[in-house]
């Protein structure tokens, strides 16, 4: 069961005026997130104290909303809260993922579905960037946007080429017809190169190291900086990578650094491959994270470091859960 919020206001505390919002309130949740009536177990109202004209629940009625049961109860006055407000939780057997509805004043509640957000995430290989990201982006129903995903295609294609990923010239001659694109299905990126679906395939371990050099040059780094760019500003989204809060999106809403020992995330990375099928020592692991760590903290362009105004969170003692519940108070408390 799955639960979707929405929330209204109304101008006056009158009758025809919640028949209305409630209507338009319900009615949107219904069509965004494509409900069918048979779908619908509960509905359940709150309302501030200073409605009494009409119950939202007979609204509902009202509204055609006759399959599942409903309830309503009355907020306690709390000092600062939003005045002449509606909420409702609709329960939901859909399988859909949740999009929730907050119109007029009440989308100062959720400015992170109402208004367009960044929230970049940076880190060295192993933090959990990923992983963490997409449960981030879920949670707040927006895009998650893998930018290392972008990076391991460009590596791909030199290696299908025979192109050293440090020859410079002959890589910018390779991606002046490069075609990289990224699409979302059920919550997953796939990323297609040249019309292909490589998403299993970039993420090889020989493909790594290879990302990580072809990052460095200036002429990749430019042409996925500038798509990555134009996708953040027509959508809500969480972007990870090495140099997102300090060169990508410099001015996102929300920046976070996320870290760990290397050893916990030559661990992380070793398990990682066992479970993809790639059985690699954990002592090689270690060295490869540790070798990367160096190469990309010390490369010349848009070298992995913590933004000034970024969080740092370490990780080495947390699970994937807290990390995204952390990420997510923090964004809270400034929306």
């Amino acid at each position: 069961m799955k639960a979707i919020r929405g929330a209204t206001t109304v101008d006056n505390d009158e009758a025809e005026e919640i028949r209305k919002s409630v209507k338009e309130l319900l009615t949107e949740i219904k069509v965004q997130n494509a409900l069918k009536d048979e779908e619908i177990t509960f509905i359940l109202f709150s309302t501030t104290d200073d409605l009494h004209s009409f119950h939202p629940a007979k609204a509902a009625r009202e509204a055609g909303f006759f399959v599942a049961p409903l309830f309503a109860a009355v907020e306690p006055e709390i000092d600062g809260a939003l005045k002449k407000c509606i909420r409702v939780m609709v329960l939901t057997e859909s399988d859909n993922v949740p999009k929730h509805i907050y119109l007029r004043g009440a989308k100062v509640l959720r400015r992170d579905l109402t208004n367009i957000i960044n929230i970049a995430l940076d880190g060295p290989a192993g933090s959990g960037k990923s992983t963490v990201s997409k449960l981030v982006a879920k949670r707040l129903n927006i895009l998650c946007l893998d930018t290392g995903a972008m990076y391991r295609a460009c590596a791909l294609k030199c290696l299908q080429q025979n192109v050293k990923p440090t020859d410079e010239k002959a890589v910018n001659k390779l991606i002046s017809s490069i075609n990289i694109t990224v699409k979302h299905e059920n919550g997953v990126q796939r990323t297609l190169l040249d019309g292909k679906d490589v998403s299993e395939e970039i993420r090889k371990p020989e493909i790594s190291m290879h990302a990580s050099t072809v990052s460095a040059l200036e002429c990749v780094r430019t042409k996925m900086v500038e798509l990555q760019r134009q996708i953040a500003t027509k959508t809500s989204c969480v972007l990870d990578g090495r140099d997102i809060g300090t060169n990508v999106l410099p001015n996102a809403h929300f920046k976070f650094f996320l870290t760990a020992s290397p050893e916990v995330r030559a661990k992380r990375r070793a398990e990682e491959n066992l479970q993809k099928g790639f059985n690699t020592p954990y002592e090689e692991v270690l060295a490869e994270v540790i070798k990367r760590d160096n190469q990309d903290t010390t490369r010349k362009i848009a070298p992995l470091k913590q933004a000034a105004d970024a969080v740092l969170i370490d990780s080495s003692n947390m699970s994937i859960e807290q990390v995204v519940d952390f990420i997510l108070n923090k964004i809270q408390e400034k929306i």
